[in-house]
């Protein structure tokens, strides 16, 4: 009986360990998210790119291929610099 106690006590603590983990990971989890966004340089050369983010900042950018675009030289980038943020 006093066996069954203390291996009751030890799958306890194993359980309560697996659970603060998976909870402390989780919620790391809900701050990352993913967006796109056209990124455009001094010559208006415009490339989409997949952004990936959390509460840090960019954990990732990746150029979508065959997302760009050549703007003319007189073209000026409507948004506004909150709009140009990236995470």
């Amino acid at each position: 009986m006093k066996k069954l106690g203390i291996i009751g006590i030890i799958l306890l603590l194993i359980l309560v360990g697996i659970l603060s983990f998976l909870l402390a990971n989780s919620e790391d989890n809900l701050d990352y998210y993913t967006h796109t966004k056209a990124i455009c340089n001094e010559t208006n050369y415009c490339q989409d790119y997949q952004i990936s983010c959390n509460s840090k900042g960019i954990v990732m950018m990746t150029p979508i291929t065959g997302a760009f675009l050549q703007l003319p030289e007189n073209w000026k980038d409507p948004r506004n610099e909150k709009e140009k943020e990236l995470c």
